[in-house]
This record gives structure tokens, sequence and C-alpha cells, in this order.
């Protein structure tokens, strides 16, 4: 039946396309200057010299000075502190990419990997500050008071899985292959640097597949809504989140509304973001860490606006 659904769900596409081809060419075009003009110039370096540091197998020794730290008051271990840093800094799906390879590395357990899921893949500072804050919302409120909102209902989400759900069991004990280490000793930096180029492009590929597919679902359902167009923000601004974004600071609506439903959809993510989140953790590790996590960190984040009379 599965199968079936996703079936009927290419065929209709592919009828729009046919059908519809001015309306799905505006919505890959969209989705293509997503991903060239954001996606490309923020996620791709980083993909390049994560990977090139991966590839070394020293992160460990890095941040093993720092490693009580890490351990007592985040539940993590050296190799995971990397993952949080960077999931923090450079965004979605950055936390998900780097706690897959970890993991397929052998320097962190599959369990402090679906851990760190569930804190440690949001929206970057960068575009918190320049998108959200500075082009949708104007800068009417402070874009550090968004970030440290963000913060505190990571930090509740953090909590909540460390002591609730793994019950203070984050960290498991790893056997770090001794063969992968010596091979990393012995490549050349250029080879390194070669290897991390192409998968970095292969992974920026991958992703922007999955905003050209969603892009092309949301021109679709836009064209096909029957009722009134605001009420079709519902569901579409759910699908990708810049463009959802857009669509809720466009919407006329009163300004808290949409300051909370654009930091609501923030803390989200979109089923594009959640669908490349799945892409990148290749079924090595179990979505639904996150997927659970995300609806939560949205709850956090209503809870904190409602209760602080920011909304």
């Amino acid at each position: 039946m599965k199968r079936k659904i996703i079936i009927f769900f290419y065929i209709c596409l592919l009828l729009f396309l046919l059908f519809h081809p001015k309306e799905a060419l505006t919505g890959v075009k969209n989705g293509l200057g997503l991903w060239l003009n954001i996606m490309i110039p923020t996620l791709l370096p980083f993909l390049i010299l994560t990977g090139a540091l991966l590839k070394t197998g020293n992160i460990r020794k890095l941040l093993k000075p720092s490693a009580f730290f890490w351990k007592t008051f985040f539940g993590l271990s050296p190799a995971g502190a990397y993952v949080l840093i960077l999931g923090l800094l450079c965004g979605y799906p950055m936390g998900a990419k780097l706690a897959h390879d970890l993991y397929i590395d052998q320097q962190i357990s599959r369990r402090e990997g679906e851990y760190l899921l569930t804190f440690s893949c949001n929206a970057s500072p960068a575009f918190i500050i320049s998108y959200l804050s500075g082009i949708l919302l104007k800068n009417k409120i402070s874009a550090v008071q968004m970030i440290l909102t963000f913060l505190a209902a990571d930090l509740f989400c953090m909590l909540f899985f460390r002591f609730v759900v793994y019950r203070g069991h984050t960290v498991d004990s790893v056997c770090v292959n001794k063969i992968k280490k010596e091979t990393y000793q012995q490549d050349s930096t250029g080879a390194i640097l070669d290897v991390s180029i192409m998968d970095g492009f292969e992974t920026i590929t991958r992703l922007g597949g999955y905003i050209l597919l969603f892009s092309l679902i949301l021109a679709s359902i836009s064209f096909y809504w029957p009722f009134h167009a605001q009420s079709c923000m519902l569901f579409t601004a759910p699908l990708e989140l810049t463009t959802g974004l857009k669509q809720i600071a466009d919407a006329p609506l009163p300004w808290k509304s949409r300051y909370l439903a654009s930091m609501l959809l923030t803390s989200f993510g979109g089923f594009c973001v959640m669908a490349q989140t799945k892409s990148v953790l290749e079924n090595s590790l179990s979505l639904i860490p996150y997927a659970i996590s995300k609806c939560l960190n949205a709850s956090a984040i209503f809870l904190i606006l409602v209760f602080s009379d920011i909304v």
C-alpha cells in the first residue's frame, strides 16, 4: 500500500509537470534559486571542511581536554560535542549529517547519534539573523533574543531526552576502527581534500533535489487549492522552511501572529528539511527521535513566547 501511494504521488507530480508547465517551471525556479543562492554558499564549504576534518581521525584528540565538561553538562563524548558545536553553527541538516558520519566512522555510538539528533539540528544563527530577523521581520525583534529563545527550547529538548527518554545513559563506549585510523594517517592531504570535495558535492546535490521536489509539490498544491488563498498557507508553509517563512511574512495577519508562526516553523524546520535529514542519515540512524524533538521544540517555543507575553 505504501509503495502504491508513493507511485500515485509521483504520477500526480508528473501530470502536473505535463499539463501545467508554466506553474511547474515557476515552482522549480524558486526551488533552484533557494539551492543556488542559499544552500550552496552557506552549507557546501562546511560539508567539505568538516568532511576533511573527519577523515583525519583527530576529532577526539581536539576535544578530549574538555571531555569532562561535555559529559557532565550535555551527556556527550568529545566527538559528540563536535557534532553539537557545528550543528548549532551551520544549521539544517549539518548536525544530522555529522552524527551519521561519526556513527559510521565508529566515533560515537548509535544511542549518542540519535540523542544528538534531538537538539543539534536547528536553523543556523546566520539564517536567523539575516533572513528571519532582518529580511522577514524587519528587525522588530532582536535577533539575539530570538536565538536565545531557540536555544532555550533546545535545552528543554536535551534535558527531556537525556533524563526522561535515555535516563541519563546517552554515551556508549565505542571501539574506533584501527584500520581506518591507519588509512587516514597514510592518505595525503590532497587525497583527503579531493574525497571531501566530491562527498560535499554529492550531499549538496541530493539536498538540492529535495528542495526542487518540495517546491514542485508546493506549486501543485497552490495551483489546485479550491478554497481561499490564505487558507492554503496552512498546508504549504510547513513544506519548505524558507518559502514557508516568506508566505507567513506576506500574509495579512497581525504582526504578533506572523512572528509566532515564523518562530514555530523555524523551530520545526519543515517537511523538506525532515526529508533532507532522513536522506543524510541513510537509514543508519532512526529519524524518529528527530521528528519527535522537532514537535517538542515547536511546543516549547510556543509556551516560551506565550508565557513571556511576547505574543
